[in-house]
């Protein structure tokens, strides 16, 4: 019988959407894809990731930032509950 831990890596060689945040090592970027996806889904966070990492492309970019241009854009940030309508 075949590992359990080789059928996932197969169905996911296969399956596994291409998503920035899994071409990259930087634990800022990965971070972030966490912080987004714990509040909306892939779709959606997808485009808002590429926006906010085009924004701030870095932890020092994002410290730079005024607060208030951060929180703006926080909140363009569709919550799961608000998309289930």
């Amino acid at each position: 019988m075949e590992p359990v831990s080789d059928i996932l890596l197969s169905w996911f060689a296969r399956e596994g959407r291409d998503l920035p945040w899994r071409r990259t090592r930087d634990p800022y970027r990965i971070w972030l894809s966490e912080v987004i996806l714990q509040q909306t889904r892939v779709a959606q966070g997808l485009e808002y990731y590429l926006r906010f990492t085009e924004r701030f492309p870095d932890i020092a970019a994002l410290a730079a930032a005024p607060e208030d241009e951060v929180l703006k854009l926080c909140k363009i940030v569709p919550s799961v509950a608000e998309q289930a309508g």
